[in-house]
């Protein structure tokens, strides 16, 4: 059940045990806190902090029981108290790379995951296409690229399924979509373009489009031209995308595909009292981009809410190793990877400066190990500036030693405080026997796939993500795989790179203090005085929980600038 509390600005929360943050162990002298006009107020004992919520005269009944019992008065003093019953308090989770308002849109229709043959994806098609309405687009996402291994990405090999209706669809990690021949004619898509980027519309050899459309440039043509929802619609949509989040404990993220429509929404729920999460936006920055759209950017960062705000900015410097786009010391098994997404990198170098000189955070995508390389030597020419925090790698999904060293020798210089931003939960399509897409085009580096462990011992900080939709949402299960380094739940799971995984502490730390630091916040990420009020109640421990009990753990309780915005 969700909630939306509006007629108190205090709230008691009383009866748990806390996971502060600050320090190492769990004090067990602390029991309850009091947040008051969105901010911790106080952290203690029950009867310390149910005498700082005006109930002082009832406090002297004993244990739990007493808590409940005097929950009226607090109330009349006005303060609302809320006994946990043992549950346990952490700083509010934040996801460091997601896409809600892309997921609201691209996640309508129909789920195309693990579906693993040709034959599968066509019956989910057909099934789909015999409920749509004549005329209807027929949407889908999440596809998997292994069904095609042999094939390639053919929209032929779908039409059958849906007869002369538009099928457009979107592959899980958002680089690639594949449309049929109604969907490509409706885009006015007839064969090759040349991009600002290295997106391509993929032909056959008579220069006809195949239906696969590589990296963004390319599959927006496609997805510009179905039916948009109306603004109340997409608008209504974020919304409910934000409660969905909370219920999994998340109370804020960093969005990595802002534009100015992002933020006109993000306004507009907030001024209706529906925004429920705290949200970084970054822009994305399109290669394409002149100094003219740099320069506007720049002049709107301070643009911002009491629950959202904007001053970031997300680049690519390459795209994925399943489609052969990523940037990599060495060529793939298929040959390919050693492309930049940036026809001119110099150009890329100019653009970093630019953002960096006028104070704004940067996250550049970089997968490949080369990427990672490239990236950091251009950060590494940025002039240090002191009192602001520094700059983002996302993803870092292969690299060498080499790489390494150099995260730690960035990171160690003053004014570089470098974060690596990364999604260990993407290993979920990972085979055991090596078999899979991205396995099989590194080949044996795939053993240098997800370093979260070396990274951290490096001196590295490090935050963890989702990259929704890519992977879903649930930061119980992005911590699960960061610890487990298997599939939760499945004692027979192979484990990747075991000496890889983080312990309990640093997992949570990874979705808590972590993020707040490498943002430049003091007062997030932490249970003390003054602190903002995000919290996330587990009904036990995340610590002492193992990998595997870690996705059913229930979430009591999410509250967002001390309101509650998600209660079982």
């Amino acid at each position: 059940m969700t909630v939306t509390r509006t007629a108190s600005s205090a709230l008691a929360l009383v009866g748990a045990r806390l996971r502060t943050n600050v320090g190492t162990t769990v004090d067990p002298a602390l029991t309850a806190l009091l947040i008051v006009d969105g901010r911790i107020a106080a952290v203690g004992s029950d009867a310390e902090i149910l005498a700082a919520a005006g109930a002082a005269g009832a406090a002297g009944v004993a244990g739990a029981a007493g808590a409940a019992g005097v929950a009226g008065a607090a109330g009349a003093a006005g303060a609302e108290v809320r006994d946990l019953a043992g549950a346990v308090i952490t700083p509010g989770l934040f996801d460091s790379h997601t896409h809600p308002n892309w997921a609201a849109e691209v996640t309508a229709g129909v789920d195309l995951g693990g579906l693993d043959s040709i034959e599968s994806i066509r019956e989910a098609l057909a099934r789909e296409h015999a409920r749509l309405p004549e005329g209807a687009w027929l949407r889908g996402w999440n596809l998997e690229y292994e069904p095609f291994e042999h094939t390639g990405m053919l929209g032929s090999l779908l039409e059958d399924a849906a007869p002369g209706r538009p099928v457009a669809l979107i592959c899980y990690d958002l680089h690639t979509g594949l449309g049929t021949a109604p969907a490509l004619a409706a885009a006015g898509i007839d064969g090759a373009r040349v991009f600002d980027d290295s997106s391509e519309i993929v032909v056959d050899s008579n220069g006809v489009p195949t239906g696969e459309l590589r990296e963004p440039s390319a599959y927006q043509l496609l997805f510009a031209a179905a039916p948009k929802a109306t603004h109340e619609a997409q608008r209504d949509a974020l919304r409910d995308m934000f409660r969905r989040l909370a219920a999994t404990g998340l109370t804020g993220g960093a969005i990595m595909d802002g534009n100015d429509a992002t933020v006109e929404l993000l306004a507009e729920l907030e001024s209706r009292g529906e925004l429920d999460h705290r949200l970084t936006v970054h822009h994305w920055h399109a290669v394409g981009d002149t100094d003219e759209d740099v320069a506007r950017v720049i002049a709107a960062a301070g643009r911002r809410g009491e629950l959202w705000q904007t001053g970031a900015i997300k680049l690519f410097s390459d795209g994925v190793i399943d489609t052969g786009t990523a940037w990599l010391h060495e060529v793939d098994s298929l040959g390919d990877g050693r492309a930049a997404f940036w026809p001119s990198w110099q150009r890329f170098a100019e653009v970093v400066r630019a953002y960096h000189d006028a104070g704004l955070l940067i996250a550049t995508h970089a997968v490949g190990d080369y990427a990672v390389s490239r990236v950091l030597e251009v950060y590494a020419s940025l002039p240090a500036r002191e009192g602001l925090p520094f700059h983002s790698i996302e993803h870092l999904e292969v690299l060498s030693d080499a790489d390494v060293a150099a995260l730690a020798a960035l990171s160690g210089q003053a004014g570089r405080g470098l974060t690596a931003s990364m999604q260990p939960l993407h290993m979920q399509w990972r085979a055991a026997d090596g078999g899979d897409n991205w396995a099989v085009r590194l080949g044996s580096r795939a053993s240098t796939g997800y370093r979260v462990r070396d990274v951290i011992d490096a001196g590295v900080r490090v935050v963890l993500g989702s990259d929704w939709p890519v992977a879903q949402y649930d930061p119980r299960l992005g911590m699960a795989w960061a610890r487990g380094r298997h599939t939760p739940g499945d004692a027979s799971a192979h484990v990747f790179e075991p000496s890889q995984r983080l312990s309990g502490e640093e997992a949570l730390l990874a979705y808590t203090l972590w993020p707040a630091l490498a943002r430049g916040h003091d007062d997030r990420g932490v249970l003390r005085v003054g602190a903002v009020a995000d919290l996330t109640v587990w009904a036990s421990d995340p610590v002492e929980a193992t990998p595997d009990e870690l996705p059913s753990l229930p979430i009591v309780m999410t509250v967002v600038d001390g309101r509650i915005v998600h209660e079982l």
